[in-house]
């Protein structure tokens, strides 16, 4: 069961925009045709009108951040990235399912109970049968979606971690977790589960990590590609690495932090990056590696009104998810 302390189930009064018909589908926007699902409901009263579909998950807490020293504001990210979904035009069959799973919150200073509570929710997104797409909300959302994706997750199945950041996330557990230290908390779940720690990370900049934190990503076999060593003309090369990583897993969590991005097209977020990638870089790996049918959940984490300009940032995380869901939506259709 979720913390009832840590969820608030969605609420259709928050889905609202533009209607440009009330009859014709082809005139529908996300919040004409969103459904909310209230996680906390006993599983057999989990009645999906379309059971093949995806499900919006908020993670409203930046405690995080700030135990990490970075600017606070993300835990209203999900409020923000909402409103920009709701006014999307929906180009998917009536028989994909868009559900809203409400939020999960903050509980009482104990950041490591809102990832379980956390957990606990992608596990029944996924037991449901439904496809999750987390909203941020501090990135050290990434440990609790990981260990809910695990727990639906066959023994015999090699789970790889694709991550589109700036920083590592290789921080010591020195004294708790913290936005900063997700990925080592997934390297040592997976020592303790006895299986290998998949993970790569894209963008990553050198003036953003130490030499230090490089040194732990190549000690557990980190395959890294930086944010200067991306272009167009790049690409490709690119696409070859994550074609190798793609080869030697079964199944793909992505998960994108949006100080990835420029800060020209993301100053929202906790730490901008003036020299951070385009979005439309991110946009054709992230397609190349959906094509490949592997990806079983996604997040965007970070976006923070507090600091968003015109709301650029959470727009940008909102076209990212209306992408993922429209290159998905034939397959679970």
């Amino acid at each position: 069961m979720i913390d009832p302390n840590c969820y608030t189930p969605p609420e259709e009064a928050r889905w609202t925009g533009r209607v440009d018909d009330l009859e014709d589908r082809d005139a529908f926007r996300w919040h004409q045709v969103i459904e909310c699902l209230d996680l906390s409901a006993p599983a057999d009263q989990l009645a999906l009108q379309s059971p093949r579909g995806f499900c919006l998950l908020g993670y409203c807490c930046d405690h995080g951040v700030e135990l990490n020293l970075g600017r606070t504001g993300a835990a209203r990210g999900p409020e923000a990235i909402r409103t920009q979904l709701a006014n999307l035009p929906v180009n998917f069959q009536n028989t994909v399912g868009l559900y809203d799973g409400g939020d999960i919150h903050f509980p009482d200073g104990d950041l490591e109970g809102a990832q379980r509570a956390l957990a606990e929710a992608v596990e029944r997104v996924l037991s449901s049968g439904l496809f999750p797409v987390l909203l941020g909300g501090g990135h050290d959302l990434a440990f609790g979606h990981y260990l809910g994706i695990t727990r639906q997750l066959s023994s015999s199945k090699r789970l790889g971690i694709l991550n589109f950041d700036a920083h590592l996330d290789l921080r010591p557990l020195r004294p708790a977790a913290t936005s900063g230290t997700m990925f080592t908390q997934i390297a040592a779940a997976c020592q303790e589960r006895g299986t290998d720690f998949s993970y790569f990370c894209i963008g990553a900049q050198k003036s953003a990590n130490t030499v230090s934190l490089f040194r732990v990503a190549e000690d557990l076999g980190v395959e890294t590609v930086l944010a200067k060593d991306m272009n167009d003309a790049a690409l490709e090369p690119v696409k070859k690495k994550l074609d190798v990583f793609l080869d030697g897993n079964d199944l793909i969590y992505v998960t994108i932090c949006a100080d990835v991005f420029s800060s020209a097209f993301a100053p929202g977020v906790s730490a901008p990056q003036p020299f951070g990638l385009h979005p439309e870089t991110v946009l054709r790996l992230l397609k190349h590696v959906l094509a490949s049918g592997k990806v079983v959940s996604f997040d965007f984490a970070e976006v923070s009104p507090r600091f968003d300009s015109d709301d650029n940032t959470a727009k940008l995380a909102a076209v990212f998810v209306y992408a993922l869901v429209n290159a998905l939506a034939q397959s679970r259709s």
